[in-house]
């Protein structure tokens, strides 16, 4: 696992460890930040389910002005810190110990990108969006990475599907405001 572009590239990174854990793969990622280029630069990013940080990373190393990392596992924290640490880019993080979605439902802060990438065998990614409107700016992204077997709502509340793009078994949906 390593950082693909920008400030930190090729630094590697630590990974949690466990059957459980499951990386995004250097495919998806770039692919993901090809999507997202646009939006990054200067930006505000939400790295909820975090993990190992990378993605988030990913996001500061290309030129996001600041990322808020979000796991519920204090070994993933710890690995997030090792990280930014690692790559430098600790001035531009804050790390949260919390429950995704206590967490959307308590901040008051607007993001430009939200990341949703939470473990595969759960369907939380469809609960998440039902509150993700309130934490995302007008002109604000929802990056969703999942299994293609999950149901994906077209629409939620004042947020849409804007396109899905497919990587094998792997999907990547992202979503705006209407």
């Amino acid at each position: 696992m390593r950082v693909i572009s920008g400030k930190a590239r090729g630094r590697k990174l630590f990974a949690l460890s466990g059957e459980e854990v499951r990386p995004t793969t250097d495919r998806v990622k770039e692919a993901m930040f090809s999507i997202l280029h646009f939006n990054l630069q200067g930006s505000k990013v939400l790295d909820l389910f975090a993990g190992s940080g990378q993605l988030g990373i990913e996001a500061i190393s290309r030129g996001a002005k600041i990322c808020t990392f979000v796991d519920n596992s204090r070994e993933a924290q710890k690995i997030q810190l090792q990280n930014l640490k690692l790559t430098n880019l600790f001035k531009n993080s804050r790390v949260v110990f919390s429950d995704g979605p206590a967490f959307l439902k308590t901040t008051t802060e607007k993001y430009d990108i939200i990341i949703l990438d939470p473990p595969y065998k759960t369907d939380l990614i469809p609960k998440i969006l039902q509150f993700v409107s309130k934490n995302l700016t007008d002109s604000g992204i929802v990056m969703c990475e999942h299994l293609n077997s999950l149901e994906m709502p077209e629409n939620f509340q004042d947020i849409a599907l804007q396109k899905r793009y497919k990587y094998g078994k792997i999907i990547l949906s992202t979503y705006r405001k209407t």
